[in-house]
C-alpha cells in the first residue's frame, strides 16, 4: 500500500501560504493607494508584516518541499490536504489581528485580539464564513483590517481549496480528488469537462457577482469602502460587517433590497449560472433544487410576514417601528410592506448563513424565531457560498423519508428514490442521512455545552441553539 505522500501535500500548503500573502499585500495596496491609509499606520504594519512573515515561511516550505518523484495526489493526501488548508490557514490568517493589537497604542486591555485564541477564532469564522466576532465594537476598528476580515470571508465564500484546484498548475489529475473533496453537498458534477476549467469559471462567475455588487452598493450611496467590505462579505454569504449595527446601519431599504437579491444569488448552484451564460436556460429552469430553495424561502418569508404584521420593530440602530410619529397618529405595529422588508431579509440572511441584520430577531414573536431557526439548519444549494445542511440532502432526506413510509403500506414494490432525473444511489442516501445526523448531534451537544459552560443565566436556550 502506498504511503501519503506528505512531502507533497507540504509543498501545496506552501503555496497556500503563498496565496495568503499575496492576498494581504492586495489588501495593503488597496488601502493605501486607494484610501490613503498612512503606511506607518498599526493595521497596515501589521498586515505587511504578516505577509512578510507567512511569504517566507511559504517559499522555505516550498524549497524545502520541492523534489523530482512521485507527485501525484491520492484520496487520502487530497482529504489531508484540505484538513489542513482550513486549520493552518486559518493560523496564516490571524496573524494580522494579533499582530494589529500588538502594535497600537492605548489599546484597552481586555481587548480580544491581544489573545492568539481570539484571533484564531476570528479568522476561522472568516474562512469558514461563519461570521461569529469576537469584536464587541467593529466601528472602532481600522478599515485595512475590517477589509482583511471579509477578504478571507470571500477566499473562504467558495472554498480555498477550489481557488487552490483553479490557480495551481501542479496538482494535474489530483486537483479532481480535492475539489469533491471540498466541493459542499452531494453534487460532485463539474460545469466544465476539466476540474480545473470548473474551477476558473466558478470563481470569474464569483468574482463578477462580487464586482457588480460593489457597484451597485457604491451608486446607492456606500462609499467604496463600504461597497466593498459589504460586497465581499454578501457574496460570500459571511456576514461580517464593516458597522455595529450591520446592513440597517445604512438605513436605506434600496440597500436592503439588493443585499437580499444578492444574498438569495449566492445561495443558488453557481454551475447554473454557467449554464445560463452558455445560453442553457432550459436545463436551469428544469433544476429541482434551485425550485425548493426558491420555495422553502417564500413559504418561511410569508410565515415570519404574518407573524410580525401589527408589531413594534426595533432595528440594530435602536430605532422602533413605527416611529413616534406614527405611533402618535393611532399605528400601533408595521404594516404589511415594512413586514414583508424585515422579515424577507431575516429569512434570507439566516437560510444562506449570511448573518446581516437590519432588526433585532430575539424581539419578534416565537413563530417568527422558530421559522428563523429552522431554516438555518436548511442553508443554500449544493455548490453555492451559502452553508447549512444543504437544500440537496434536504431533498434527499425527504424523499427517502416518503419512500419509506410508502413501502410500509406496499412491501413489494421496488421504489428508487429519485432527485429530479437522476436516481440516488443507496451509498448516497446513507451519506447523506449520515450527514444529517451527525449535524443534528452536533448541534445538540454545542447547545447544551454553552449552557453548561457559560455562567448561570448569561446564555438562554435561544441564544446557545442559534449559536
Amino acid at each position: 500500500m502506498r504511503g501519503v505522500n506528505y512531502r507533497f501535500v507540504a509543498q501545496q500548503l506552501g503555496l497556500l501560504a503563498l496565496v495568503l500573502a499575496g492576498a494581504m499585500v492586495a489588501n495593503v495596496a488597496g488601502m493605501v493607494l486607494l484610501a490613503g491609509e498612512g503606511l506607518r499606520s498599526p493595521a497596515v504594519v501589521a498586515l505587511s508584516t504578516s505577509a512578510g512573515i507567512v511569504g517566507a515561511l511559504g517559499f522555505s516550505v516550498q524549497a524545502l518541499s520541492r523534489r523530482r518523484g512521485n507527485q501525484t495526489l491520492g484520496r487520502r493526501e487530497a482529504l489531508l490536504l484540505v484538513g489542513l488548508t482550513w486549520l493552518l490557514g486559518a493560523v496564516a490568517s490571524a496573524l494580522p489581528f494579533y499582530f494589529w493589537a500588538l502594535f497600537s497604542h492605548g489599546l484597552d486591555a481586555a481587548h480580544a485580539f491581544l489573545s492568539p485564541a481570539a484571533c484564531y477564532f476570528e479568522a476561522m469564522s472568516g474562512l469558514t464564513t461563519t461570521g461569529a466576532t469576537v469584536v464587541t465594537n467593529v466601528d472602532a476598528l481600522p478599515p485595512p483590517l475590517l477589509l482583511w476580515r471579509s477578504l478571507t470571508q470571500w477566499l473562504g465564500g467558495l472554498g480555498i481549496v477550489v481557488l487552490f484546484v483553479a490557480v495551481l498548475p501542479s496538482l494535474g489529475v489530483g486537483g479532481k480528488r480535492l475539489f469533491a473533496a471540498e466541493s459542499t453537498g452531494p453534487k460532485k458534477q463539474g460545469v466544465r469537462p476539466q476540474v480545473k476549467d470548473t474551477a476558473r469559471a466558478l470563481w470569474l462567475i464569483y468574482a463578477g457577482l462580487t464586482a457588480a455588487l460593489v457597484v451597485i452598493f457604491w451608486l446607492l450611496g456606500m462609499g467604496w469602502y463600504d461597497a466593498l467590505d459589504n460586497a465581499l462579505s454578501t457574496t460570500a454569504s459571511g456576514g461580517f460587517s464593516t458597522r455595529n449595527a450591520s446592513i440597517g446601519h445604512f438605513n436605506s431599504w434600496a440597500i436592503d433590497l439588493v443585499t437580499i437579491v444578492f444574498m438569495v444569488l449566492a445561495g443558488v448552484n453557481f454551475g447554473l449560472y454557467y449554464r445560463l451564460s452558455r445560453g442553457d436556460v432550459a436545463s436551469v429552469l428544469r433544476d429541482r433544487e434551485l425550485w425548493w430553495y426558491l420555495g422553502i424561502l417564500a413559504a418561511a418569508t410569508a410565515v415570519v410576514t404574518a407573524a410580525l404584521v401589527g408589531q413594534t420593530l426595533v432595528t440594530t440602530t435602536g430605532a422602533e417601528l413605527p416611529g413616534p410619529a406614527a405611533q402618535a397618529q393611532g399605528e400601533t405595529g408595521v404594516g404589511l410592506p415594512t413586514a414583508l422588508l424585515y422579515s424577507g431579509f431575516a429569512v434570507v440572511s439566516v437560510q444562506t448563513t449570511t448573518g446581516f441584520a437590519t432588526a433585532d430577531w430575539n424581539l419578534w414573536p416565537f413563530a417568527a424565531t422558530a421559522t428563523l431557526i429552522a431554516v438555518m439548519f436548511v442553508g443554500g444549494s449544493a455548490g453555492s457560498t451559502a452553508g447549512g445542511i444543504k437544500v440537496m440532502r434536504i431533498m434527499i432526506a425527504v424523499k427517502v423519508l416518503m419512500t419509506e413510509i410508502g413501502r410500509v403500506f406496499r412491501p413489494a414494490k421496488v421504489r428508487p428514490v429519485r432527485v429530479g432525473d437522476a436516481t440516488v444511489s443507496a451509498e448516497m442516501r446513507q451519506s447523506t442521512l449520515a450527514y444529517i445526523l451527525i449535524v443534528a448531534l452536533l448541534w445538540a451537544g454545542g447547545t447544551f455545552g454553552l449552557m453548561v459552560l457559560e455562567p448561570a443565566g448569561t446564555v438562554d436556550f435561544t441564544t446557545a441553539a442559534s449559536a
